[in-house]
């Protein structure tokens, strides 16, 4: 693929992940109620999961997964019980001004996981590399090279985006100066996770 393509590829990427969503939301709602550092591992779990999905599509595998629709489905729900989990964490979280917790054992790989297992659910993301990646990119012309030059590109595209939206929840956390200001945050943020679990569980 030409420069040009990649741009092409580049934008319309850019489109599909900046645009704000579950995954968003989730991991906006993780930075302002840990911290951005904290925020990091589930980031990356998105991260990883897109760089699934591209690569089985890139590797023909697309149609062999979507014959195996239980299993999606099982991802999809346990994305959404994760965010609503999360949610009600945010609700019942204790009213205190910005405090960085230390993270609990085990915490980084649950949220890197609970972050694939959103993206692999999500069918915002699926429709983008089952229909629309192909219209971009020309998979019957994939080389190694090209894959390799896609998957840093989607890695770069998505990763400076979502680590833009948990720095900047981070920010707005650190203008919080009081409990009572920070009981309404939670609350507002957990329910707006709460409707991103409901959206992916009510798609099809």
């Amino acid at each position: 693929m030409d420069l040009a393509g990649l741009l092409v590829f580049a934008g319309v990427y850019f489109l599909a992940v900046a645009s704000p969503g579950p995954a968003v939301a989730a991991l906006a709602a993780r930075s302002l109620s840990g911290g951005f550092r904290r925020s990091l591992p589930f980031a990356a779990g998105i991260v990883f999961g897109d760089l699934i999905w591209f690569s089985c599509t890139a590797l023909g595998l697309a149609v062999l997964m979507q014959g195996f629709h239980g299993l999606f489905v099982a991802i999809k729900y346990a994305g959404c019980a994760y965010l609503l989990y999360l949610a009600w964490k945010l609700w019942t979280a204790p009213a205190e001004a910005l405090r960085e917790a230390p993270q609990a054992k085990g915490e980084g790989t649950r949220l890197f996981l609970g972050g694939v297992a959103l993206t692999m659910g999500n069918p915002k993301v699926m429709v983008f590399f089952l229909s629309i990646l192909p219209l971009v990119v020309d998979l019957d012309a994939m080389t190694p090279l090209l894959f390799v030059e896609i998957a840093v590109l989607i890695t770069a595209i998505i990763g400076a985006t979502m680590l833009a939206y948990a720095f900047m929840a981070d920010r707005a956390r650190r203008l919080v100066a009081s409990p009572r200001a920070m009981r309404r945050i939670n609350r507002l943020t957990g329910g707006v996770v709460a409707s991103a679990a409901a959206a992916i569980a009510a798609r099809g």
